[in-house]
């Protein structure tokens, strides 16, 4: 039963990254703020997207450590491991696409690891802080 629920926490974080930071870019074309999907983004733009795929990235590792049923730190770092993957992948597959800066896709695979990390220690530190409360 537990590998279930594993599996379920990391694909409700992994489903709320892609979903969330699906619904951020679309807002941004539609916004204008990008530009059409045909045409690559430049150097501020990656840095835009990179700077709430950290967020996002965060705030799923968080889910992902709130929905584990132990062990957080594990769920959300592989969680944060097949996004690396995915990334890597990305980075490969887009190299010479002329998509935006090379950087960009390099650094959602670097991040993966370290957002993942501090995703599960945000949890982890209000969980053992709610703990102390009830305790006393």
């Amino acid at each position: 039963m537990n590998n279930w629920k594993s599996a379920r926490a990391i694909l409700a974080g992994i489903l709320a990254a892609i979903i969330l930071t699906t619904l951020v870019d679309w807002a941004l074309h539609a916004a204008g703020v990008y530009p059409p999907l045909q045409e690559p983004i430049n150097d501020a733009l990656a840095l835009l997207a990179t700077s709430y795929r950290v967020v996002i990235g965060v705030g799923a590792a968080w889910l992902v450590a709130r929905l584990a049923p132990q062990n957080p730190m594990k769920h959300a770092m592989t969680a944060g491991a097949i996004g690396m993957a995915v990334a890597i992948a990305g980075v490969i597959t887009t190299w010479n696409a002329n998509l935006g800066p090379r950087w960009y896709a390099i650094a959602l695979a670097v991040l993966a690891l370290p957002q993942s990390w501090v995703g599960a220690k945000l949890y982890e530190s209000r969980a053992h802080a709610k703990m102390a409360i009830q305790q006393e």
